[in-house]
């Protein structure tokens, strides 16, 4: 088994520390602590903490400033990985190979790295690479360090798991008509959605028809949409919150069906949410299924 060079040992990752996994747009899973396989994070990994945010300021007339706006910014992580080789030949093989995984973002879209606790939790970070793989003068030949600098357009961390909850087509109620209630157990189409994340979550939104169309209402913000569209019996639009698009049985995008300009494709704030949604022209067979993961700012 490779074995770190001599030199360096106190650099190595504390294995009994929280690791990370990086999963390339390819869809390969890049250990990033895998001594066996001849690399291991060092102790620099930075940029785990809050998404940083840049606040937009107007003086103030008695001294000082204002904050108007609070705009998240991108984040930046660097990562640390010590590679090593018994020979030449190895090493190379190996800083190659991680080299490949992390600069296919270039070709192939973002990666994405996981970060796992001791009780099982993690959390993702889509993200892409930027710098690192220079290595440090004066070595190259059986070990390097690449000082990984990945970019992630949002700053957030997300759950790797996807909450969901399903409402079927409730009890006809002929002073509803032509909006039948849909629920899961409640009246009227209203629901409460729980988000134990730290920022808003963007949900996604699945109605199987038959139906015409559904209208939807964030009761805290009064922010809604309606979108207008005959679905037959087992049809299915999918509507994506961020990035905002709508999708039609076919795949056809159906962001036209839309109530613009008002329409908004609302977000989940922290806490518990009352949500109210109805679907039009549903009969037996007709749901709604509302997707969503959570959001963090910290690893």
């Amino acid at each position: 088994m490779p074995t770190a060079p001599p030199e360096r040992p106190a650099r190595v990752f504390d294995l009994r520390r929280p690791q990370a996994v990086y999963f390339a747009p390819d869809g390969t899973e890049w250990p990033l602590s895998a001594p066996e396989r001849g690399w291991s994070t060092i102790d620099d990994v930075s940029g785990l903490g809050a998404a940083p945010v840049d606040l937009v300021t107007d003086p103030h007339p008695r001294g000082g400033v204002r904050v108007r706006h609070v705009q998240p910014q991108a984040r930046v992580v660097t990562w640390p990985l010590l590679v090593w080789g018994d020979s030449h030949l190895a090493f190379l093989d190996r800083w190659r190979s991680l080299a490949r995984a992390f600069t296919m973002t270039r070709r192939r879209g973002p990666g994405r790295l996981r970060v796992l606790r001791p009780d099982g939790s993690a959390r993702d970070l889509s993200v892409w690479y930027s710098a690192g793989f220079d290595g440090e003068p004066g070595h190259g030949f059986t070990d390097d360090v690449a000082a990984i600098s990945l970019l992630a357009e949002d700053p957030y961390w997300r759950s790797t798991e996807t909450l969901s909850q399903r409402y079927t087509l409730a009890a006809p109620r002929t002073f509803l008509s032509p909006y039948p209630s849909l629920s899961s157990g409640r009246v009227f189409g209203e629901a409460t959605v729980d988000n134990p994340g730290d920022v808003e979550a963007w949900p996604e939104w699945v109605i199987t028809g038959p139906a015409t169309g559904i209208t939807a209402t964030n009761n805290a913000t009064g922010e809604a949409f309606t979108l207008t569209y005959t679905l037959t019996a087992g049809q299915r639009i999918t509507i994506t919150t961020d990035p905002p698009t709508v999708r039609g049985p076919a795949g056809q995008n159906l962001s036209g069906a839309l109530s613009w300009p008002g329409a908004v494709l609302w977000g989940l704030d922290p806490g518990r949410s009352d949500v109210t949604f109805a679907v039009a022209g549903a009969t037996g067979g007709a749901s709604v299924e509302l997707r969503y993961k959570l959001r963090f700012e910290t690893a």
